[in-house]
């Protein structure tokens, strides 16, 4: 297809700038149209979209296509990327009905996104309404702001607004109430979607503070375009009590004067401040950015800041991104009580203190500086506060919007993050993979399991399988040395290993039989693929398998004698022998008697409750009837697994078992109904879920094991009760857990590991589509969305 530019003379919109590109990746998708102000102006709406179309695109690219009309004015005009579609001239009244027009005639256009903030339109706001209501596309608006007490003018104008609009989003509660009790607006129309955030691979700030020449000193800070409104002289003015008792104080001001204010008035406002720097005698105390930063250097200057200071004197100012950017890097915020920061301050997030006051200011400043715990506690409440409004979950709730104001004309697919072994690397040291992390931090008294080593042996080995990357040899040298290290003398693995490399106590007090399983079932992986390895770790692997697989007899724990199975499955694929053929044999008839002891007709499972880890149960029978060609195994295998999934599945998501209350036989509550709990969800479990769905789907060839894996999947990326992703693709580490109001934002080896395993299986099940039939690689594709 040629590139096709028209333009619509006589005025500054353009209209289909370079469309290009084959059929089906462009046209075929829905289109969403934003007219907001966009990047090269710097303005915090232009950042705002940027950031979102930006999540959006990298969420669901492949669900429907973004579009932007940039709004301009006769004295603010910029130079577009080719992703800018339409320019809009607010002072032109013509161009609003042009681009009226140009997006009616737009069959490809579902939906126009309209982000409004009064200023933006005031010039023709006649003009704007016409335009709404001339176009016959569904509208949404994003009011950045709602003034409170609004005269007549100003409630009749936002109440033509909220009419010509399908839906209508906010970014606080706050702003929601004032629409619905003064406005007179619905609030079935009203969507409260947080202000985005930036996810951070958290950096110590002493590493920073030395990058950019503050070390040693107690940083306060604060960001946006400069204007009069943010108050920052009241900052200065509390600057010297605060320095009488913290002399190592120095306050940054980060940002360059807005440039509006610059073309109406220069840099007054700045050279205000200057001059009032010097009267108070605090020159070295206070340092100007004079620059609009780029977004990775502004996140290292947040990082590094001890005390984030918000002063604006606008008390009507619906929200701030500035303070939300400050607290997800894990500043410490002291706050004037603007909407926004009332709602998402509270328990202990921040302190609020009042507009244009030194003296509060100082002593909140100074209490935070004398007191390291308040100020970390402040720190932690606010980032898992903020959790929620990360960038890629304020994504998923826009485009669960589109998708139900598009009237089913959009199916949302989750595209997949690549594989990122960072966190991973992260949490290994020479010996072995740290257990826990507190955020993205390794926490090394926490100590290692030989669980979570055998659990990255696997990971890496397919990971290896699937790359050849030499860089993985190192890993898995590493994660098999340390079960090594694990083995007793007796051929029974111990499972906890301190930091000083030193077996713990609590190997006298646990049951060790599941480790003991993850420990087979990982080297059998190995040995799986033998070919691939050096000779010498398949030797000692051979050994050290055969050591334990003396004792396979004396373990009956049941999930153990599954990982003891699968390990053994995994090693008959290169070598195969009657005792191993015997070991699976024996253990798996001790599953297939717990089954008929259990099961019923409306119960089909191998004990009387549901817990942890349960399809790793039916996955090795599947393995067991693979390796022995026992027919029974291969029937109760298929039996008990689609039992699990008819209780973990909706048709359009997966809920595991929760460990808050595990299911139990004769309860009429299952995972997805309201009865039971939503939070104790394990990343974990679903990993197990893929991985069965995975082998299921080798061996039947069903489609619909595919659609469960996209579904399952899809838990990592969002596609949960709570709506917000698990994964974070900014460190490559997994979240610890969903509860039922939040997320925990640990990032520990356990999560991290198993979200590795569902990632790898989704990957070679894409690797695998040359070998399926013509229909079959079409819904793989489909699923999983490649590109």
């Amino acid at each position: 297809m040629k590139n096709n530019i028209n333009t619509i003379t006589n005025s500054k919109l353009v209209v289909i700038r370079n469309e290009k590109s084959d059929f089906k990746t462009e046209t075929m998708l829905p289109e969403i149209l934003t007219i907001t102000t966009y990047t090269p102006r710097e303005c915090g709406i232009a950042t705002y979209s940027q950031d979102l179309i930006a999540s959006l695109e990298t969420m669901f690219g492949n669900s429907f296509k973004i579009s932007i009309c940039s709004i301009e004015s006769n004295n603010e005009h910029h130079f577009y990327s080719e992703e800018v579609k339409y320019v809009l001239n607010t002072d032109v009244a013509d161009d609003f009905e042009k681009l009226a027009n140009a997006i009616n005639g737009n069959d490809a256009i579902l939906t126009v996104v309209i982000q409004h903030e009064f200023g933006l339109f005031k010039s023709n706001e006649a003009a704007f309404i016409h335009f709404m209501e001339s176009v016959s596309k569904s509208i949404i608006v994003v009011f950045h702001s709602v003034l409170p007490n609004p005269n007549n003018y100003l409630f009749t104008h936002v109440k033509e607004i909220a009419s010509l609009s399908e839906s209508i989003i906010v970014m606080t509660r706050s702003s929601a109430e004032l629409l619905t009790t003064q406005y007179g607006i619905s609030p079935n129309k009203i969507s409260v979607i947080s202000h985005g955030t930036h996810l951070i691979a958290h950096t110590d700030p002493t590493e920073l503070k030395e990058k950019h020449a503050v070390f040693g000193k107690k940083i306060l800070s604060t960001f946006g375009l400069l204007s009069s409104g943010k108050s920052i002289e009241t900052t200065l003015e509390a600057l010297p009590s605060i320095r009488e008792n913290n002399p190592d104080i120095l306050f940054l001001i980060i940002g360059k004067t807005h440039p509006t204010v610059l073309k109406q008035e220069g840099e007054k406002y700045r050279n205000f401040l200057e001059k009032r720097i010097i009267e108070l005698g605090i020159e070295n105390n206070v340092r100007f950015i004079n620059s609009f930063l780029p977004l990775n250097e502004l996140l290292e200057y947040l990082q590094l800041t001890d005390i984030y200071l918000f002063t604006s004197k606008d008390p009507n100012q619906s929200v701030s991104g500035t303070f939300s950017y400050a607290s997800s890097c894990g500043c410490a915020i002291v706050c004037t009580p603007i909407p926004h920061a009332n709602e998402i301050l509270q328990n202990n997030a921040g302190i609020r203190v009042g507009f244009e006051n030194p003296k509060e200011l100082s002593e909140a400043v100074i209490r935070l500086l004398n007191d390291d715990d308040l100020r970390k506690n402040i720190s932690s409440n606010g980032l898992h506060h903020m959790a929620s409004t990360a960038w890629e979950n304020s994504a998923i709730a826009h485009a669960r919007l589109f998708q139900k104001i598009g009237n089913k004309a959009i199916h949302l697919h989750y595209n997949l993050p690549e594989i990122n072994l960072g966190h991973l690397k992260k949490m290994t040291t020479s010996f072995g993979i740290i257990q826990f992390s507190k955020l993205n931090q390794p926490d090394i008294e926490s100590g290692y399991t030989l669980d979570d080593n055998a659990r990255a042996l696997i990971a890496i080995c397919q990971h290896y399988e699937l790359t050849y990357e030499t860089e993985d040899l190192d890993l898995l040298l590493i994660y098999f040395n340390f079960i090594k290290h694990c083995l007793n003398s007796d051929g029974y693995f111990l499972n906890y290993v301190d930091e000083q490399q030193k077996f713990t106590k609590q190997n006298n007090t646990t049951n060790l039989a599941d480790a003991n399983g993850r420990a087979v079932w990982a080297l059998g992986y190995l040995l799986s693929i033998s070919d691939l390895l050096p000779e010498e770790i398949v030797f000692e692997a051979e050994h050290l398998i055969q050591k334990i697989l003396l004792n396979v007899n004396k373990i009956h724990s049941t999930r153990a004698m599954a990982f003891i199975i699968k390990g053994v499955y995994y090693k008959t694929l290169k070598s195969k022998n009657l005792r191993d053929i015997e070991i699976i044999d024996e253990l798996a008839r001790r599953l297939v008697q717990m089954y008929k002891h259990e099961a019923d007709e409306n119960w089909k499972w191998y004990e009387s409750y549901l817990t942890y880890a349960n399809s790793i149960l039916s996955e090795s029978l599947l393995c067991a009837w693979l390796a022995t060609g026992e027919i029974i195994y291969r029937e109760i295998a298929k039996l008990s697994f689609d039992f699990l999934l008819t209780l973990i599945f909706t048709k359009s998501n997966i809920q595991v078992i929760s460990n808050k209350n595990w299911m139990h036989k004769g309860t009429s509550a299952t995972p997805l109904s309201s009865d039971l709990e939503k939070g104790g969800q394990q990343p974990i479990d679903v990993a197990y879920t893929i991985l069965a769905l995975s082998k299921f789907q080798d061996v039947f060839k069903d489609d619909g094991y595919l659609n469960k894996m996209e579904l399952a999947f899809n838990w990592f990326l969002g596609n949960n009760h709570l709506n917000q992703i698990i994964y974070n693709p900014r460190t490559g580490g997994c979240y610890d857990g969903l509860e039922k109001n939040n997320v925990n934002l640990n990032q520990g080896a356990e999560s991290t590991i198993s979200y590795l395993l569902a990632r790898l299986a989704v990957e070679k099940s894409l690797q695998n589509c040359n070998h399926l039939s013509e229909d079959s690689e079409k819904i793989q594709e489909q699923l999983f969305h490649i590109k």
